[in-house]
């Protein structure tokens, strides 16, 4: 029996983006910016951190942003029919102080993230748990003789997919697409339920 671990991003796969929201509810510009813009994710968070700093952001206002917002329309069933099939892990850039409200939402699927430095309602910094971290997990996952699929939809994933046995974009952006064509893409769940099931039956 093949044993199969399906390994998934969370913004933008199954979450709204928080970034996005928050940029929303405070009309600040400049947290539009997502890794599907700046590939290298501490030059990102350093520019969040220096955002936030400056326009004086509280988490709470974030955790309020986060509250408002629900999975993507299909996300929870999603992950029940992917649970039936494969062991699901979630693997984000994300912190556990905004994902937690998601999971409960999502059923509690296993999540692997960050954490974020709070001092004073305000983030000063954030601890990731090691140095490339999706293709890490991956990795693991592989040397535990398990076969693994991935998908996301931005730069920051592309270590996870290159590691997996197979994996795939979702809802990805047409530059991320256009510079690794190599991944086949899925511009919904019922997309990728196919894609899965025809490479696990490969």
């Amino acid at each position: 029996m093949t044993l199969d671990v399906l390994c998934l991003d969370l913004e933008g796969v199954l979450i709204p983006e928080v970034w996005l929201g928050v940029a929303a509810r405070t009309q600040i510009e400049a947290l539009n910016k997502t890794t599907r813009d700046i590939p290298v994710y501490d030059e990102l968070m350093r520019s969040r951190l220096d955002t936030l700093a400056e326009h004086d952001i509280s988490l709470s206002l974030i955790e309020e942003v986060i509250e408002s917002l629900d999975p993507l329309p299909g996300a929870r069933e999603f992950l029940d029919w992917a649970r039936e099939r494969f062991q699901v892990a979630i693997i984000s850039d994300t912190f556990y102080q905004f994902a937690m409200p998601f999971m409960a939402k999502l059923g509690h699927p296993t999540l692997l993230c960050h954490n974020l430095v709070v001092e004073n309602d305000r983030i000063v910094d954030y601890r990731i748990r090691q140095p490339d971290p999706k293709r890490c997990s991956v990795r693991a996952f592989k040397s535990l003789q398990y076969r693994v699929f991935a998908a996301g939809d931005s730069y920051n994933d592309i270590s996870m997919l290159e590691e997996a046995d197979t994996g795939f974009f979702f809802c990805a952006p047409e530059n991320v697409m256009n510079e690794f064509p190599q991944y086949q893409a899925a511009e919904d769940y019922a997309a990728l339920q196919q894609l899965l099931t025809t490479a696990t039956s490969a």
